[in-house]
């Protein structure tokens, strides 16, 4: 076909480009918007966009401090539509936290209804809740209307937005701000007002001030919550110096006397950010977990205030070394990590340290100040020249009425007419001698102007009196007078930065010490150096009796009981072990497996019920025997011996488990248990087999080691060991008959024999089940 070459290529155009170049491209734009419009605020009004925009939509609804609430609904609505095209959840969270008053210093939301609470709790829907701006929302927008900065396209060019607020006093610093970006983050600590303006009232003065200096000021965070800071002082100057750190800030607490020496501790404020409700939560869940045994219990009495009563366990208790415990525990105790990284003039990301802060917001009020003035200026001279031409009117009325009346161009008239010439007035039209001759242009530019030509046409009647040119001469004179002024403060640093200083003394009577709220929360003190008592010395010390049945159910009840007294247990399980012992006691537990488990006396579950799995406390496993229980004496020699017939001395010392898995002390093989763990007292050792026989030897044939296999006690053909006991031999050798009494044998000269020697048959009377007395 003929046309077919006149056809255009609407195909796309391919263009080549490696993945990673691609990638990288995309993810740097990614990055640069989250740094520069989401996560990190400008050091000039210490906002991020979301919450600039929400501000600037509540001006634009006039929801004034002094005016009625509107429903965030419609704030957040408005917000999303005209200038953050994001999502009204994400929009509504942020404005409730510029309500909350335990998250912000200084809020620049005054909220109605739910706006959530230090619990942790959600706002309620934003179709419930109402609010308005503060006065310190409203101070950080005073002069917005007065062209102190720029504005820009909204994101769908129909509306402007400015692109950062005048913000009368350092919200940076105020209110402080928190934020997460590509490769960097941000977390900065909020302040108090009144010290902010006196440090930025020095460096007005001093501009070489050093950081160091300006610490006589800002004397560290200052957080909505209160609390205590305990960061040495030095430490606190080398974050401000660097903009990174870290402040220790702990929580205010008292001692209340609750009379008989008994006492309580009292709770009245938590550090920042960390959410009551988890606090109480972690801190019952250690007295559950009895980590802190000096602790019985802890409740929430808080109504408007904080108010979290902790209950010791004894009125023998030393405070300090709860608080101590709670402290290094829970979130009674955080580290604040500080890293001030800003956005500098709006467009580059930077950590500054204090001295930076309150430059770069002294600098942005300065450029706010010449704006101001310079746009005030602009008025006073528009307003000018619309006196002059109002003045030029009243002295020659009767021309300028003729003009109107007569002239069929009366503003081309008026503009091209010689104000300079004395006029008669025009007796009737034919009289009327108009300016306008051939030879005028369209728009004269020697006489009125036409914004004077304008005012004078839209002139009434009634203005054209003799007090109206009195008033309008003495305005002509206080705006000459007000310009002289602005254009010696324009052309006078020195007289900018005294005008600075004066608007910030006026926002230090609004927002300072002496004004509501204004006075530090947040003190400092030093931290006590708290000994690190170990836990035992910590619990107080009661009698408790031990119990553990057959099945492995282990239990303590209070006081030492009879122990021949009958005791309930589970269907099909009975008595296994029991014995008198302390709170303060450390539990011994030998396993068939040849390990050693530990169990503080204070963490048994108490008597009441039937206890818990001793398996539950430590790492026992199914198919191991518990040996023996008993209570750990330090420095103690313990015998023990496996049914192999192997065994040695060991220190009771060394078997002391750390953790749930316990501790291997005595090695078993296959198809070899643990048998015996007795306490060692006397000379000799006396084991048994279970073929009967009886072999007595020298106790310092055994040799003393901290874990293996062990030496072996008495040969066997056939079986194994069935006990082993130590005693003295001038006391002779215990065991119960059948009958339950106790009997003695003192002449052992028949059975006594070298270590690993067979022995010889139990004596008559000797116990069928071949143990001897415990």
């Amino acid at each position: 076909m003929d046309n077919e070459a006149d056809t255009p290529n609407i195909e796309p155009k391919e263009r080549a480009e490696t993945l990673r170049r691609a990638i990288g491209e995309r993810y740097l734009t990614y990055a640069l918007s989250t740094i520069m419009h989401r996560a990190l605020p400008d050091a000039r009004d210490g906002l991020k966009p979301v919450h600039r925009r929400i501000l600037y939509a509540m001006r634009r609804l006039r929801l004034s401090p002094t005016g009625g609430f509107l429903k965030s609904a419609k704030i957040s609505g408005d917000t999303m539509g005209d200038f953050h095209p994001h999502g009204n959840q994400a929009i509504y969270d942020a404005m409730a936290r510029l309500a909350q008053d335990f998250a912000v210093r200084y809020p620049l939301v005054d909220g109605q209804g739910n706006f959530g609470n230090i619990d942790g709790d959600m706002p309620a829907a934003e179709r419930y809740t109402e609010a308005r701006m503060t006065a310190a929302a409203e101070a950080l927008m005073e002069g917005l209307d007065e062209n102190t900065v720029n504005f820009r396209d909204n994101y769908d060019g129909r509306l402007q937005e400015p692109e950062v607020l005048p913000a009368a006093f350092p919200n940076l610093l105020a209110n402080g701000s928190s934020g997460i970006a590509v490769g960097m983050a941000t977390n900065i600590p909020p302040h108090n007002i009144d010290e902010l303006i006196g440090a930025c009232l020095h460096l007005l003065k001093t501009p070489d001030a050093r950081d160091d200096t300006l610490l006589n000021y800002v004397k560290g965070p200052d957080f909505p919550t209160g609390g205590v800071i305990v960061e040495p002082p030095e430490s606190i100057a080398e974050t401000y110096r660097t903009g990174r750190g870290a402040i220790r800030l702990r929580s205010r607490w008292q001692v209340e006397d609750l009379g008989r020496g008994t006492w309580q501790v009292v709770v009245t404020e938590i550090p920042y950010q960390v959410q009551k409700s988890k606090l109480i939560e972690k801190i019952a869940e250690l007295i559950q977990l009895k980590k802190l045994p000096i602790l019985a219990d802890v409740r929430d009495e808080s109504a408007e205030d904080i108010r979290l009563v902790l209950e010791p366990r004894s009125k023998n208790v030393d405070p300090e070394i709860l608080m101590g415990m709670l402290f290094r525990n829970t979130d009674l105790e955080v580290r604040f990590s500080a890293n001030m990284n800003v956005l500098i003039d709006g467009r580059t990301p930077k950590v500054c340290s204090l001295k930076e802060l309150l430059r770069a917001f002294l600098d942005h009020r300065r450029d706010v100040l010449q704006r101001r003035s310079q746009h005030r200026l602009d008025k006073i001279d528009a307003r000018l020249e619309v006196l002059e031409g109002l003045m030029i009117a009243f002295l020659n009325l009767d021309r300028v009425i003729d003009i109107i009346r007569y002239d069929d161009e009366p503003k081309r008239a008026l503009m091209a007419e010689d104000w300079s010439v004395k006029h008669r007035r025009a007796t009737d039209e034919r009289d009327y001698v108009s300016p306008i001759g051939p030879g005028t242009p369209e728009e004269p530019q020697d006489g009125l102007t036409e914004v004077q030509t304008e005012a004078i046409l839209n002139m009434r009647l009634r203005s054209l009196r003799r007090l109206e040119e009195m008033e309008l001469k003495s305005e002509q004179d206080a705006l000459m007078k007000e310009r002289a002024e602005l254009q010696d403060l324009l052309d006078d640093e020195g007289l900018q930065w005294g005008r600075i200083g004066d608007e910030l003394r006026k926002v230090r009577d609004d927002f300072g010490a002496k004004s509501e709220g204004g006075k530090r929360r947040t003190t400092f003190a030093d931290a006590a150096d708290v000994e690190d008592v170990p836990m035992e010395a910590m619990i107080e010390r009661e009698p408790i009796t031990v119990v553990c049945s057959q099945m492995g159910w282990i239990r303590a009840m209070k006081g030492h009981i009879d122990l021949s007294q009958e005791l309930k247990f589970k269907d099909g399980d009975g008595p296994r072990f029991a014995f008198h012992a302390e709170t303060t006691d450390k539990l011994l537990l030998l396993g068939a497996n040849g390990r050693f488990y530990t169990l503080p006396g204070s963490q048994l579950p108490g008597g009441r019920g039937m206890g818990e799995p001793v398996r539950l406390m430590v790492d026992l496993p199914n198919e191991a025997e518990i040996v023996t229980i008993f209570s750990h004496v330090p420095g103690q020699k313990l015998l023990l011996a496996s049914s192999a017939g192997d065994g040695f001395i060991v220190n009771s010392d060394e078997v002391v488990a750390q953790t749930r898995a316990g501790k291997q002390s005595l090695n078993v093989k296959d198809g070899v248990v643990a048998r015996v763990c007795r306490p060692v007292s006397g000379d000799h050792v006396a084991a048994v087999g279970d073929n009967r026989k009886v072999l007595v030897f020298a106790l310092d044939e055994l040799p003393e080691m901290a874990r293996g296999k062990g030496v072996r006690l008495q040969k066997f053909k056939d079986g194994g060991l069935s006990d082993a006991v130590t005693f003295a031999l001038e006391d002779g050798l215990s065991w119960k008959d059948p009958a339950g009494r106790t009997r003695t044998e003192t002449d052992l000269a028949e059975w006594i024999g070298k270590r690993a020697s067979s022995g010889r048959m139990a004596p008559r009377g000797f116990p069928r089940d071949n143990r001897f007395t415990d």
